[in-house]
């Protein structure tokens, strides 16, 4: 992969999604039956995450929902000073190529490109997922307009398997896992698995043919989450045969995301 993917591009698509609103005059974007999400961590240039961040709520978060996208959440990374993390949902893979053609061909993009390029070190460590199981994706979320951010961070938790998901990890969770980590606190936001069908917009690349199941929790403290991750191991131990215990379906240790959400942050 490149360096820096520098987006540049010629070819106009229309897009368009209805947003609606709710009694605040929040902007909502409905939850779809067959989303696409990104998971997006960039690495940014030292030192310039809060100006990148005061760019990206300002210019990028309505210009891309007008066009059919939802901008689920932007997060610093607590644990590294220089990622920056954002989550975007696309209604299909068709619709988002659609959306992505018409946004990083549009005006707003091209007068704000060159800023926004000159303080990302690295934008190629991208995850395009889809929910584990039907209705187990984000559900709708009204945008928070600048209030303080709760208590707490979110976490995203990435796992690596050594086999399809389908296969031991993603039947576990949803039946036992997913219940274990809600009891321990930990209410469980939305669970993921790779999207394989091909990347309709390559000039932004992906990490696809991975083996991953990534879920989403909002929790006050990392004791909290600690105790979640028990509760999780302990439920795994208790199911009989190799084949549905922890260690022996991740390939290597899982990703753990610690994010705190930005002013502009549904999530």
């Amino acid at each position: 992969m490149s360096r820096r993917t520098v987006i540049a591009g010629s070819v106009a698509a229309v897009a368009t999604a209805a947003v609606g609103k709710t009694a605040s005059g929040a902007a909502v974007v409905p939850a779809v039956a067959d989303p696409v999400i990104e998971l997006r961590q960039y690495k940014l240039n030292t030192g310039r995450r809060d100006a990148f961040i005061t760019l990206f709520d300002r210019e990028f978060v309505d210009s891309q929902e007008k066009l059919g996208m939802r901008l689920l959440g932007q997060f610093r990374d607590m644990d590294d000073p220089n990622r920056f993390t954002w989550i975007r949902e696309f209604p299909t893979m068709a619709g988002r190529a659609a959306s992505l053609t018409e946004f990083y061909t549009g005006p707003l993009w091209l007068a704000h490109r060159n800023e926004a390029n000159s303080m990302i070190d690295d934008n190629d460590n991208v995850l395009l997922l889809k929910p584990s199981a039907e209705g187990l994706g984000f559900r709708p979320v009204e945008r928070r307009l600048g209030q303080p951010a709760k208590s707490g961070f979110m976490v995203a938790t990435v796992h690596y398997l050594w086999k399809a998901p389908k296969e031991g990890f993603s039947p576990f969770f949803e039946t036992s896992g997913r219940s274990a980590l809600e009891r321990a606190g930990a209410r469980v936001l939305g669970s993921y698995i790779g999207e394989n069908r091909p990347n309709e917009f390559p000039r932004l690349p992906v990490r696809q043919g991975e083996k991953v199941f990534v879920w989403f929790t909002h929790v006050d403290s990392m004791a909290d989450y600690e105790r979640a991750m028990s509760a999780l191991r302990g439920r795994a131990a208790v199911k009989r045969g190799s084949q549905m215990l922890m260690p022996d379906l991740e390939e290597r240790p899982a990703q753990v995301l610690r994010l705190k959400s930005t002013p502009r942050s549904r999530l």
